[in-house]
């Protein structure tokens, strides 16, 4: 270690989820990774049945667009739309998902 500092540690100690959305935040990736987060955690959000019938999802544009197998689980998917995006809201913070769309 050198005495101008370069190599020393911060003497400070954060937290890992802080420092975690600290580099998140620095990089400006933010919205990308709860958008990520969010695919991931989607058969959490809307539970086994949906899940087991929902063949993709994905996000553009702040769009949710998710694809179902069964008509019947579309229906009442865009039924309960407004619900879906208050959980998504709740969890993830409002505006990373501004429309779902189920096809």
């Amino acid at each position: 270690m050198s005495n101008d500092g370069y190599y020393s540690r911060k003497k400070e100690v954060a937290p890992l989820e802080s420092a975690f959305n600290d580099l998140l935040r620095a990089y400006r990736l933010e919205g990308k990774f709860k958008e990520k987060s969010l695919v991931h955690d989607w058969p959490g959000i809307v539970g086994k049945t949906i899940a087991d019938r929902t063949t993709s999802v994905f996000i553009r544009d702040k769009k949710l667009f998710v694809k179902l197998s069964s008509g019947p689980i579309k229906k009442e998917l865009l039924m309960n739309k407004s619900k879906v995006l208050t959980l998504i809201d709740e969890k993830y913070g409002v505006g990373v998902i501004q429309d779902l769309v189920c096809t």
